[in-house]
């Protein structure tokens, strides 16, 4: 028997006595032929329970679920203390018009010349085509998007074509796409666009209704037992903006994974090394606007399948605060960890697409109660002083617990810099519980997809999973009802900890993942793989975004020695998006000049 353990109170903890010990997940790498044969024998009623019961003990999570008595009640989805609101901030009605936002937000952008930038007179070696920069190419004639579209369609056949197959998209309709942008082009000619956002093309993940394509999350099977009749709230007000949806984007089978590996339709490639992996699950939506396909996509985050992908791709994720954006119409809208949120290239364009998908459901209002959402106004010069007076909550020892010390030198470097340009004060902390944090969001994310997925298991769908989605299925299995209120006793232990930080600073920052883009093992691509060793430094800073809801964002730093993209996270205060959105905009700045162009880089624009 093991020895039981007693927690003391969340609020009786000594911090000073707290040691960061590195997480080392105990699991096979598998891939091929042993891969598939692990898989029946894990799914075998006695033989499979004892084998995943070895793994969790050898993971000390059973010690921790079921041997350790947690003093605190459980918090069965994130509950958060009021929030004053943000410094320097343009509050967004988000009961009105998406369009109206999207144009309260383009006011509070910093100043800037499409035209000269259009004409070559940019003195960065690569930058890509903001939102702004597509908006003047329209209303200048320069460009149409009917003429960009027709860019982008040679592009996704040529992709679709490739052996083996490495496609950015699941579905696509040339011929929808088409006419969404003949219907841009016309409102140009007329004089009368929607918004900043009209004519601009946008990726939805496949685990995101938008109509006319079904959602399939990426499985063979899922568009066959549930039917898209109208776009996921997210999309819907995308589209009164006047976006053009290419499609639907590439993901890790029902977002199961932090690679982006697909065995049913191929694995989407990186576009900086196209022999390493995107990240997951959002990988077509992070690759689409890495090669510069699309200017924004809407991705799913509910264990960093936003932020994960952005960093090992070059480009921004955002994930919101929990119930910020309206998840209904997704495949995870029941779900307690998720959330819908943006990819862009450029901070500005995140800020832009944010605004017009914001807009808590009327039951999260109630249970939530969220403070108003809002953007940073960085047209002011007062934007500065806001910057100069956050504070930057940093564990140096979680902070340099990477595969590679290029990943946490650089993001160093990128935070001094900071400092010493804006004045932002750098102050250490101590997060406690950190294996704990992560197993509870393992239980809970793993109960929550079980819940969603119990019916169409028991109609014989499951056998029609991937190998590696099986796999998570068969350990998500042995998790008891009893594990499930242990990891809600443990999110309100964690939450307390985060909520007491967030006294002394205002914005945690850490590297966005562990490790740059792995590579892709060549015996992966047919049947899948189980790779915790690579999930767990993938995964190691994303987990309090999810399990507690916080905002946090990704943003692009530099590049390791491989030339391989680094992204460093701002973890914000619960409806905190303004603050780190501000940040993320003033290292990307600094950071301006060292980007690179992806191997794989498609100019639709001006080409």
């Amino acid at each position: 028997m093991g020895k039981r353990r007693v927690m003391v109170a969340a609020e009786d903890v000594d911090l000073s006595a707290v040691k960061y010990e590195q997480e080392e997940i105990k699991a096979p790498h598998l891939t091929g032929l042993i891969f598939k044969l692990f898989v029946r024998i894990v799914e075998a009623p006695i033989l499979g329970s004892f084998i995943v019961s070895a793994i969790k003990k050898q993971n000390k999570m059973t010690q921790l679920l079921r041997n350790t008595l947690i003093p605190e009640g459980p918090m069965f989805k994130p509950e958060f203390p009021p929030q004053e609101l943000e410094a320097g901030v343009v509050v967004l009605d988000e009961d009105g018009k998406p369009e109206d936002r999207v144009e309260v937000a383009l006011k509070c952008l910093p100043q800037y010349d499409p035209a000269s930038c259009w004409n070559g007179n940019s003195i960065q070696s690569f930058r890509y085509w903001k939102i702004r920069d597509y908006a003047y190419a329209y209303r200048s004639k320069l460009a149409t998007p009917s003429l960009v579209v027709e860019h982008i369609i040679s592009v996704i056949d040529e992709f679709s074509n490739k052996k083996p197959p490495q496609p950015l998209l699941i579905t696509f309709n040339p011929e929808d796409v088409r006419s969404q942008a003949a219907a841009s082009t016309k409102r140009f000619e007329e004089g009368n666009p929607l918004s900043i956002l009209d004519g601009i093309f946008v990726a939805i993940k496949d685990d995101i209704d938008c109509c006319p394509h079904p959602s399939k999350g990426g499985t063979t099977w899922m568009h066959e037992v549930r039917t898209v009749k109208k776009d996921a709230v997210c999309v819907s007000r995308l589209r009164s903006c006047g976006v053009i949806f290419i499609g639907k984007a590439n993901m890790h089978e029902l977002g199961m994974g932090t690679t982006g590996n697909n065995s049913n339709y191929g694995t989407t490639r990186n576009p900086h090394a196209p022999e390493r992996y995107t990240g997951g699950s959002s990988s077509g939506p992070a690759a689409l606007v890495a090669c510069g396909l699309c200017s924004a996509a809407l991705g799913t985050d509910g264990g960093g399948s936003v932020r994960i992908p952005s960093s090992l791709c070059g480009v921004v994720g955002l994930k919101t605060t929990y119930g910020r954006t309206d998840i209904g119409g997704s495949l995870c809208e029941d779900g307690t960890v998720e959330i819908i949120g943006p990819i862009a290239s450029t901070v500005e364009d995140v800020m832009l697409v944010y605004s017009a998908i914001l807009g808590t459901s009327l039951a999260d209002r109630i249970s939530l109660k969220p403070s108003p959402p809002s953007v940073p106004n960085l047209s002011l010069y007062d934007s500065l002083n806001t910057l100069g007076s956050l504070r930057l909550g940093k564990y140096t020892a979680w902070f340099n617990d990477v595969h590679s010390t290029d990943i946490s030198d650089m993001c160093e470097d990128v935070l001094s810099l900071l400092s010493k340009t804006h004045g932002c004060e750098m102050v250490e902390i101590v997060v406690p519980e950190l294996h704990e944090m992560s197993t509870a969001h393992l239980v809970s994310i793993g109960s929550e997809f079980l819940n969603g997925m119990n019916p169409y298991c028991e109609d014989g769908y499951g056998a029609k999973l991937s190998y590696d989605s099986r796999t998570s299925v068969a350990l998500f299995r042995s998790f008891s009802a009893s594990d499930y209120i242990a990891a809600q006793c443990l999110r309100r232990r964690i939450m307390y900890h985060h909520m007491e930080i967030f006294k002394k600073v205002d914005v945690i920052v850490t590297p966005t993942t562990g490790m740059t883009a792995p590579i892709i093992p060549p015996a992966a691509l047919k049947d899948g793989e189980t790779d915790m060793w690579v999930t767990g430094y993938l995964m190691r800073f994303v987990i309090a975004g999810n399990l507690l809801g916080l905002p946090a964002i990704s943003v692009p730093v530099g590049y390791d020695k491989q030339g391989l993209p680094i992204g460093l996270q701002l973890i914000g205060r619960p409806w905190g998006e303004s603050s780190i959105l501000r940040l993320a905009s003033a290292i990307e700045e600094l950071c301006a000049k060292s980007k690179k162009r992806p191997v794989q880089y498609f100019d639709v624009l001006k080409s």
